[in-house]
């Protein structure tokens, strides 16, 4: 992903509350839209640098169960 594509979806949920948040992440699920998932990608990107190593275990638990076919 382009360095700029993270800049410009930074700079423009900067200062969104959760409750927003919350709602672009559904609306972009809801739209089911390719072009939307950059942003997603870098929502998941900024939690995880944040996340602490249980926060990331958890997750990723919880995802492999999402995944088994």
């Amino acid at each position: 992903m382009d360095f700029q594509i993270r800049q410009a979806i930074t700079a423009n949920v900067m200062g969104s509350d959760a409750a927003e948040f919350q709602d672009i992440v559904n609306d972009a699920i809801a739209r089911g839209e390719e072009h939307l998932l950059p942003g997603l990608g870098v929502f998941l990107e900024k939690w995880w640098n944040g996340a602490s190593e249980s926060e990331r275990n958890e997750f990723s638990q919880k995802l492999a169960k999402q995944f088994v076919s």
